[in-house]
């Protein structure tokens, strides 16, 4: 790094040092995100050489605006500073911190600690007036009036306690602070970005299912007109969100049948991940399905219902997509001249072409990525989960996210990556909404504990949303297959509750788990038939699915994200943490059982001395799993779970009328 030089200007540099601005991302290279209506507070240590007091302002705008908005910031003590503004739209806004030296506050120091001290003053007051005066040339309306009749009475015979009692005034200082010089100062740079979201992004309740699987005939797929019918069932549970893996033509080359089979019979639908045919690519519908207007009206219908549709987004191709014969170059060729289908060695997909993004024509296949999004923009859909996006640049998604949010701020983007923990919280820096995780395969309570914090009180939480899935089409966990319908009910509380957003895969509220020996993988996968079901098949789960989604939407401290906290147990298979709103108005505590197979006991200890209440105190819980009200008065609880019985239980903490709870943070 070079030495600095010594600047030429007439003007000395500045002074002070801004320096630890949080929250940031790599050093600003990233945006942090947020949600509509969240307060930005941010922090900085700022100081300088001397005994100069200092002022600093958050500046703050929307990244469209010229002009900056600002709020003072508060001295903490120890050089460090803060102030907080609320978030009031959804697009993307810049904030950066302007410090200075505060002269008039300096000498309103020294000035009152030499009074005090009986020392003269007249030479402070005369300084007092030249700065007053460097103030009245910014001053406008009733500023000016106050900073003219403070010059006077400074210039007036009266004694120097009465025109040091004006200058000292309130509304002398309450002028000062909007008046008062800014020379010397520094603003940091570059300005930092803070991102919008809707509060959509962190709070929702996922469903994915395939729509050609709706209906009562398993010799053919049921078209949206169909699978219309099964949407408000998906909303009686709920759901706010219905997930649709990809709805467009399917390529009939190297189609693959049941179980993957590289043998098609007659009938079979394919793959909804082979994108492509005679029909056409990404912007059309699979005719199977019906036609674009039927898309628009199961759309339509969802969102009467108070649900909204998420497309998958996947970036690959059948061998009959029209994207092949018009635009090879998106593809590998090989040195037989071939095009390279996608592998996962032992795996083969013959029927998927991966997208090169080293062609030569990469700006046209970028074009034709950001129009597909924006064509289903303009039908309505306003999410999207992407498939995959780790195989892809992450510069790329970078670009389109932010090409789309810069017209389209409402639109939401889920990156299923299951991959490289940095690859990860690349996407999610990048511009990822949301981000699926590694909870399909936490199950132990160190793991879990280590893991969740990590992701919502450590720096993850500034641009990671987790959205958590206990099982995809594509994973059939362990646990899942091993722990029967207990462990279903377990996975589901857990993932409901951990993460402010999560989701489901069909089938998971029958406690489907028939898996390929020796596989995490569905057997009779949906992914390559159609599979009707029996929504009522005895042993669902269909009443704790329904009962926990009802909890969400009634308690506001499990509509946020970074606010879980642990607490300790004495038995290694019990989970125990907490949510609260910010002002502690609702407070939600969970207890789960880990062990699907046997019934677990043990002490939880709760802080509630932290809570305002006393060790012997009693305070009242609702049991929202049984919806049973009990007293305890102590933080040192003895709970039993049985997973036959309930795996899980929800209590909403409810302090005795004469207890208050105190701030304190989670």
């Amino acid at each position: 790094m070079p030495r600095p030089t010594r600047p030429t200007s007439a003007t000395p540099p500045s002074s002070v040092i801004i320096e630890n601005i949080q929250p940031q991302i790599d050093g600003g290279r990233y945006p942090v995100k947020r949600e509509v209506g969240d307060v930005l507070r941010v922090t900085a240590d700022i100081f300088k050489d001397g005994h100069d007091h200092l002022a600093a302002v958050l500046k703050y705008r929307r990244r469209k605006d010229r002009a900056w908005r600002e709020v003072p910031m508060v001295h903490l003590g120890n050089d460090a500073w803060e102030a907080s503004v609320t978030l009031e739209e959804n697009t993307r806004y810049q904030y950066t911190i302007e410090a200075f030296p505060d002269r008039f506050d300096t000498w309103a120091d020294g000035a009152a600690k030499k009074a005090d001290a009986g020392q003269g003053i007249s030479l402070e007051i005369r300084e007092a007036v030249l700065l007053l005066e460097e103030a009245l040339a910014r001053a406008k309306g009733a500023d000016r009036d106050v900073l003219e009749q403070a010059i006077g009475s400074a210039r007036s015979d009266a004694g120097q306690p009465a025109r040091l009692h004006v200058l000292l005034g309130d509304a002398l200082r309450d002028t000062m602070l909007r008046c008062r010089s800014r020379a010397g100062g520094r603003t940091y740079e570059p300005a930092l970005e803070v991102v919008v979201d809707r509060v959509k992004a962190r709070f929702a309740a996922w469903y994915e299912f395939f729509p050609r699987s709706a209906g009562a005939d398993p010799s053919r797929g049921a078209t949206f007109r169909e699978a219309m019918d099964r949407l408000p069932s998906i909303r009686e549970m709920g759901f706010d969100t219905v997930y649709l893996p990809p709805i467009h033509p399917i390529g009939q080359t190297f189609r693959k049948g049941k179980n993957n089979s590289v043998t098609c019979e007659p009938g079979e639908p394919g793959v909804p991940y082979a994108i492509g045919s005679h029909e056409g690519g990404h912007d059309a519908v699979e005719p199977g399905l019906g036609t674009l207007e039927d898309f628009r009206a199961f759309r339509e219908l969802c969102e009467a219902l108070g649900m909204e549709v998420v497309l998958d987004f996947a970036v690959q191709a059948s061998p009959d997509h029209p994207w092949v014969t018009e635009h090879q170059p998106w593809f590998t060729v090989r040195p037989d001249g071939t095009i390279q289908y996608a592998e996962n060695p032992p795996k083969k997909y013959q029927d998927i072409y991966p997208i090169n993004f080293d062609s030569t024509d990469w700006t046209g296949l970028w074009d034709e990525l950001l129009r597909v999004v924006r064509f289903w923009v303009e039908q309505g859909v306003k999410v999207f989960r992407v498939d995959n996006p780790h195989t892809k640049p992450t510069i790329f998604w970078e670009w389109l996210i932010g090409e789309v949010q810069e017209t389209n701020p409402e639109v939401i983007f889920l990156a299923e990556a299951f991959t490289r923990p940095k690859v990860m919280k690349a996407l999610a820096k990048a511009g990822f909404s949301q981000s699926y995780t590694y909870f399909t395969w936490r199950n132990f309570k160190q793991e879990l504990t280590e893991y969740f914090t990590e992701l919502t009180r450590q720096e993850p939480r500034e641009y990671m949303r987790g959205n958590l899935f206990p099982n995809t089409p594509d994973i059939l966990p362990v646990i899942l297959q091993e722990g029967g319908r207990p462990a279903f009910r377990m996975r589901l509380c857990l993932a409901a509750t951990l993460s402010s957003v999560y989701g489901i895969y069909s089938g998971f509220e029958l406690c489907e788990n028939a898996a390929v020996p020796g596989k995490e993988e569905y057997l009779d996968s949906e992914k390559y038939e159609i599979k009707p079901r029996d929504w009522q098949a005895p042993g669902n789960i269909i009443a704790d699915v329904t009962r926990i989604n009802r909890i969400r939407q009634e308690h506001p401290a499990l509509h946020e994200y970074d606010n879980l906290r642990f607490f300790p147990t004495d038995n290694d298979n019990l989970l125990c943490y907490g949510k609260a709103t910010p002002d502690r108005s609702d407070f939600i505590l969970v207890v789960v059982n880990l062990d699907p197979f046997e019934r677990r006991e043990g002490h939880i200890d709760l802080p509630i001395g932290e809570w305002g209440i006393g060790w012997n105190d009693p305070y009242r819980i609702h049991d929202l799993t049984l919806d049973e009200s009990h007293l305890w008065t102590t933080g040192h609880i003895w709970l039993s779970l049985d997973p036959q019985v309930s795996p899980y239980r929800i209590y909403h903490i409810e302090p005795w009328p004469f207890v208050e709870f105190v701030d304190v943070e989670m």
